[in-house]
Parts: C-alpha cells; sequence; structure tokens
C-alpha cells in the first residue's frame, strides 16, 4: 500500500494534503451534516470549494481489526475513481491506497 496524503485531525474532520505524480493538492474531509438516508457518506472530501469524493467509516476483518474511513475520489479527470483508506495514526491521519487486483 501507497501513501497517497497526509492529514491531521481537526475538530471539523481532517486537513491535509494528497499527492501521487498527477495529483497535489491540499483536501479536507469535512463531516456531512445532511445525511437523507443510511448508505449516505459520513464525510464529503474537498479540495478548495470543488467536491473530490466521499467517505464513510469501515473496520478491517480479523482479531486485530483497525477501524478507519473508506475514501472515494473521483474527479473528471481521473481515468477512474480512486479508493483507498484514512488510517488514525500517531501523527495525524494517513491515506493509503493499492491497485485492486482483478479476479482471476
Amino acid at each position: 500500500m501507497a501513501t497517497i496524503g497526509t492529514f491531521a485531525k481537526t475538530k471539523d474532520g481532517y486537513v491535509g494534503t494528497i499527492r501521487t505524480l498527477t495529483v497535489n493538492v491540499k483536501t479536507r474531509f469535512v463531516p456531512n451534516e445532511n445525511r437523507e438516508h443510511d448508505n449516505a457518506p459520513h464525510y464529503r472530501v474537498f479540495a478548495g470549494r470543488a467536491e473530490l469524493g466521499a467517505a464513510w467509516p469501515a473496520k478491517g476483518s480479523g482479531e486485530d481489526a483497525r477501524e478507519y474511513l473508506s475514501v472515494k475520489l473521483d474527479d473528471p479527470s481521473f481515468p477512474e475513481p480512486i479508493y483507498a483508506a484514512l488510517f488514525d495514526d500517531e501523527e495525524g491521519a494517513r491515506l493509503v491506497w493499492s491497485r485492486r487486483r482483478e479476479a482471476a
């Protein structure tokens, strides 16, 4: 898994930067105050005033499972959405990504 973002936790979500070979943008995760149904995202992801994605709470499987935010980032400039995970750690939070494997 590659770390593509680093964030600081704030009272209103997370603030940080997403960096890849083609993306370098200051980003913030803002709580979604207007969740109209259970499947609505818990956070909206913004780059400036543009909405870049959404995030939902999730938990890994297994005995040592960690809680994290499941993140979907999308933009017309992307060939396809980016799916990532935001994990809290000692220094704030890390946004990690790994390429999805195709079924055999």
